[in-house]
């Protein structure tokens, strides 16, 4: 397994340094630094009280499979890409997908962070694009027909 250096500030006493549960886990945990309601159907910021410093990688966000399983709980936008400039603090926006508030405690895992090489694109502009198979069939059109 490829190890990149990461470094890591506490930007608050109380947070917490992510760590990998097991060594096969593909990502590791990030961890609310503050007590955070979330209201019924709606969202919220939950802060984790770090920054990270990890040059030539995105960092990508995910949910937790039990908070949102277990309680409906997930990011707000999916996925998160925090850019390797970016010095601030990594913030968590969270939804609540059900009818009940959801109180996130500090201390609490709130999200997964898995950090991933990045490739940028030198774009060029066509006229025309090289035929495939598919052409510009999208939506279901390689699935089942009828």
């Amino acid at each position: 397994m490829d190890k990149i250096k990461v470094r890591i500030k506490k930007l608050r006493e109380n947070a917490v340094i992510p760590e990998y549960k097991t060594p096969g886990s593909a990502a590791c945990d990030l961890v609310s630094c503050e007590d955070v309601l979330i209201p019924a159907r709606g969202r919220a910021m939950v802060p984790t009280g770090i920054s990270v410093e990890a040059d030539g990688v995105a960092v990508l966000l995910f949910a937790r499979s039990g908070l949102a399983v277990r309680h409906g709980i997930a990011l707000a936008n999916g996925v998160g890409v925090v850019d390797s400039d970016y010095r601030g603090e990594i913030v968590v926006g969270l939804i609540n997908n059900t009818g009940d508030a959801y109180r996130v405690k500090a201390g609490e895992r709130v999200a997964q962070m898995m950090f991933v090489p990045v490739v940028t694109a030198e774009f060029e502009e066509a006229d025309a694009l090289s035929e495939t198979e598919r052409g510009d069939g999208g939506f279901g059109s390689t699935g089942k027909q009828g």
